[in-house]
């Protein structure tokens, strides 16, 4: 028999992604919060090197539970909220 220890917390939900200047993209959760994400530190990585382009960059969208890119490039939904900052 399991024992039931408490409520699983879901984390929120992005449902709305727009991209801003500097290479940082706004956030509307399900939760009512809006975060901004800087996404300048993920360019280290090969995939999101080319995101350097402003037209390339413009074409992120909500994907399932997370945010991607046309190029394939996407990233968790843990880091999303947890690393993005409310405004």
């Amino acid at each position: 028999m399991y024992k039931r220890i408490g409520v699983i917390k879901m984390r929120p939900k992005a449902i709305d992604v727009k991209p801003l200047k500097d290479y940082q993209i706004e956030l509307k959760f399900d939760n009512g919060e809006i975060k901004i994400l800087d996404v300048k530190p993920y360019f280290k990585f090969k995939i999101f090197k080319e995101l350097k382009e402003e037209n390339k960059f413009a074409t992120v969208k909500i994907s399932g539970l997370s945010i991607e890119w046309e190029n394939g490039a996407d990233i968790c939904p843990d880091e999303l909220y947890n690393n993005s900052k409310t405004i």
